[in-house]
């Protein structure tokens, strides 16, 4: 039993360090938004309970597999349109590689669309939390929905 889960943990090593290496700076980006999905989608259940403690004779409230599953599936999207920037990104290296101009950076758009999700999460969680209940500071969603903003800005090709 051991051998086997030296063996899984070699494996998961050994994927976790090639996925590293091919994508660089977007691996720990990456890593961080799965975990704030993570964080989101419990944060997200939390609230609906906590809505449906405090409104106990609306079924508008509470539960519902329907919305887990759409947001499920909202974060699959995140994840599709994530892999086309990177795809992107490695298109137009290749292309620039070819044509003899160099590009200076292999990722924009996957870090750009990345770092933008990250920020969609964060904006989430904090209103998951005041959802529950939480007093949320208006600055930070304000902070981040700025940083959220000048990304759009900057993705748009700035000024």
């Amino acid at each position: 039993m051991e051998r086997y889960l030296t063996l899984i943990q070699l494996t998961l090593a050994g994927v976790i360090a090639w996925l590293s290496n091919r994508l660089g700076i977007l691996f720990p980006l990456l890593a961080l938004l799965c975990g704030f999905m993570a964080v989101d989608y419990i944060t997200g259940m939390l609230a609906s309970k906590a809505e449906a403690i405090d409104h106990p004779d609306n079924p508008a409230y509470g539960w519902c597999s329907r919305k887990g599953a759409k947001g499920i599936l909202k974060k699959v999207g995140y994840i599709a349109v994530i892999a086309v920037a990177i795809a992107l990104d490695y298109l137009i290296v290749v292309l620039a590689g070819h044509l003899g101009i160099d590009t200076g950076s292999n990722v924009f758009f996957g870090l750009l669309a990345t770092s933008w999700y990250i920020l969609n999460e964060l904006l989430s969680i904090i209103e998951n939390a005041g959802r529950m209940g939480a007093n949320v500071p208006d600055w930070l969603a304000k902070y981040i929905a700025v940083l959220k903003d000048k990304i759009d800005h900057e993705g748009n090709g700035g000024e």
